[in-house]
């Protein structure tokens, strides 16, 4: 059944593996909302891309579950269903299916599905937290605040709570540890870059350090930069998807450090708390020109010429 549905891709199934203990992790702090969102979520973007690439001849793609798992872990725990649904089918179909299926969208599916209903229904995508534990099931557990709210506020949360991920916040983005480990994981088996990880990192500790440096009060510091927020997931899951991102390794680093610099912007300056969704989406209508300005070495051939 499953292997006449989806197009087997080795590379998805890594990043897979890599996202389990992430997810385990979400399971634990928030059980039963996370069973009731993914319940929603799997089904409704499988069943997206089933119709549209059936019409086309072709397979469900593998991708689709990295798409599907990436989006619910970026979701606040206690968002309504409905609006996960809306959201992954908005992702699905309008950031892949519309351009043609795997391997021909311009934007990351995940993230343009997260920030279709983050914008659209913003009362519900910033009031959802939850603190956690209890497996999701207390009502108590309901907050308005996370460390970035606080941060905006002035009030820097305690640095080992950062450090630790008991704090309200997207379902996947507070296992800090775990998604070091993955990105190590993907890093080591050249499933993901490497380079755009480090840049995107190195790019929002570094404008966030400048910032601080000449007396810039809104800025967070370059630690709770790094540790608030889903930068780390977004740097490590979502801008190394290798379709969305350039291909040249020497615009890898340029693309990450686009990416860091805008999330410390828009979480600094703008209306809004959180600015990975709006950095990957930007980064990724500059990744085309990013491969034409830097573009990949060229091979050479035995007789020492290029091709």
């Amino acid at each position: 059944m499953i292997k006449a549905l989806f197009t087997k891709q080795k590379p998805m199934r890594r990043v897979l593996l890599a996202l389990l203990p992430v997810l385990l992790w979400a399971l634990y702090f928030y059980g039963i909302r996370l069973l009731l969102l993914g319940l929603v979520v799997f089904p409704v973007g499988i069943l997206v891309e089933f119709v549209m690439e059936k019409r086309r001849g072709r397979k469900v793609s593998e991708a689709v579950l990295v798409t599907c798992l990436l989006y619910l872990l970026s979701l606040p725990p206690a968002v309504p269903l409905w609006i996960a649904g809306v959201g992954i089918a908005f992702g699905v179909f309008m950031a892949k299916e519309v351009y043609g299926g795997f391997g021909r969208n311009v934007f990351n599916p995940a993230i343009a599905g997260r920030l279709f209903v983050y914008i659209t229904f913003p009362n519900f995508m910033t009031r959802s937290w939850m603190v956690p534990g209890g497996w999701g099931l207390s009502p108590d557990a309901l907050t308005a605040a996370t460390p970035l709210d606080a941060i905006r506020q002035g009030l820097a949360p305690p640095l080992w709570d950062m450090v630790s991920g008991i704090h309200p916040g997207s379902m996947g983005e507070s296992a800090i540890v775990l998604i070091v480990l993955a990105g190590l994981y993907l890093a080591f088996t050249n499933t993901a870059s490497w380079r755009t990880m480090v840049s995107v990192l190195v790019g929002a500790a570094g404008l966030s350090f400048l910032l601080n440096l000449i007396g810039v009060s809104s800025v967070a510091s370059p630690v709770y930069t790094l540790l608030s927020g889903s930068l780390l997931f977004v740097a490590v899951f979502m801008a190394t998807d290798p379709v969305t991102a350039p291909n040249s390794k020497k615009a890898h680093w340029v693309y990450g450090l686009i990416i860091g610099f805008v999330v410390v912007l828009i979480r600094s300056f703008s209306l809004f708390s959180e600015g990975t969704s709006f950095a990957i989406l930007l980064a990724n209508t500059a990744a085309p020109l990013l491969d034409e300005l830097l573009p990949a070495a060229k091979k050479k051939t035995a007789s020492g010429g290029k091709k």
